[in-house]
């Protein structure tokens, strides 16, 4: 089922002249100090809003889970002084009740949250009739429907201001990643839904401050419409996820360093180099997809000839030899191993699903 949602106005990308909506500011609201304190430096940062966590929904009970509800107060009176709105995380209809009562109406709703269809379900509710933006993050696992099921849940309670953020997936393994970008998932979001407004958050994807750039980079070369980027004044001493914020200057010096890139060209020679070059990229695609074609042929006759025989489909040492085989090839021919791994896995996993068909 496609969903079509309005274009978000308040999230809006404006043009590609300026810089992409930023959204900035700590993980969490601390002290009153900490937090008026990094507002004044964002005002001379162009940042479009400050976020500070009042909540802090923490995997493990014992550690810091924010200051609450006079964390409110304080975003009410430097707002007030700033005339920079905030955006808090919402993730049930207490934290609505008294974000509205402070004057905020601009929220996020965490990656717990999303993963939650009652949970969303009852902020729709309690968000019924207000005029607020709010920012959905992507659940923890790479579920597209889950996200898309939280944006409908509210847009079904008329709130038309929606945008997207992604702050990647949890994994279990090896990563320089706190949580993978799995980019594929965002766009094909972007695919599903191209009016909604979409952002990244590339603080939580690297977990740390040394990936920040490039995560930034490549979300603003693959069009996402802004950032969302954890700054404190003092990381080190932050109360949460020290290691994933930086301070205003570095904020600064960054989106300095960042390219914005344009969505497309108008220069002739451009243009007709590239529709060349489309050409040909079609043209192999066809020869691919026919390839592809008549090896699952192929392992259609396998499939036969493994039931005749009472075979078992999947042979490890067959798909073992093959996946080495062809990593030496692929390698040979300038393609990631990762590329190649992924592939082989993507065309084994078919050829096992033709071949059941014969159980």
């Amino acid at each position: 089922m496609k969903t079509v949602l309005p274009v978000t106005q308040s999230f809006r990308w404006i043009s590609e002249t300026q810089q992409p909506f930023l959204i900035a500011g700590p993980c969490s609201a601390e002290t009153f100090e900490q937090l008026e304190g990094t507002a004044w430096a964002l005002t001379k940062l162009n940042v479009n809003l400050i976020r500070a966590g009042i909540w802090k929904p923490r995997t493990r009970p014992n550690s810091f889970e924010g200051v609450g509800e006079i964390g409110l107060e304080w975003i009410k009176e430097i707002q007030q002084k700033t005339k920079i709105p905030f955006i808090i995380e919402v993730a049930n209809p207490r934290h609505v009740e008294s974000a509205l009562k402070h004057n905020i109406s601009h929220f996020w709703i965490g990656a717990r949250t999303t993963a939650n269809p009652f949970a969303v379900q009852e902020i729709a509710d309690s968000l019924k009739g207000t005029q607020t933006n709010i920012l959905v993050k992507n659940p923890i696992n790479p579920d597209l429907a889950l996200w898309i099921g939280a944006l409908e849940r509210l847009n079904n309670a008329n709130i038309t201001n929606l945008a997207a953020c992604h702050r990647g997936f949890s994994f279990y393994g090896k990563s320089p990643f706190r949580n993978p970008p799995h980019w594929e998932i965002p766009l094909e979001l972007r695919r599903q839904l191209p009016t909604l407004p979409l952002l990244c958050d590339p603080s939580h994807i690297c977990g740390n401050t040394t990936l920040i750039k490039e995560i930034a980079q490549q979300s603003l070369d693959l069009g996402f419409n802004g950032l969302m980027i954890e700054t404190h004044l003092n990381p080190q001493n932050a109360l949460s996820d020290s290691h994933q914020q930086i301070t205003p200057l570095e904020l600064k010096n960054l989106l300095n360093s960042l390219i914005f890139k344009h969505s497309d060209s108008q220069d002739d020679l451009y243009k007709r180099q590239l529709d060349n070059l489309r050409i040909q990229i079609d043209e192999l695609d066809d020869n691919l997809l026919e390839i592809i074609a008549k090896r699952m042929q192929i392992v259609k006759h396998i499939g036969l000839l493994k039931a005749e025989n009472q075979v078992q489909y999947f042979q490890f040492e067959r798909y073992k030899e093959l996946l080495e085989s062809r990593l030496v090839a692929g390698e040979k021919l300038n393609l990631s191993s990762e590329f190649t791994t992924r592939l082989l896995q993507l065309l084994h996993l078919e050829a096992i699903q033709e071949q059941a068909k014969n159980e």
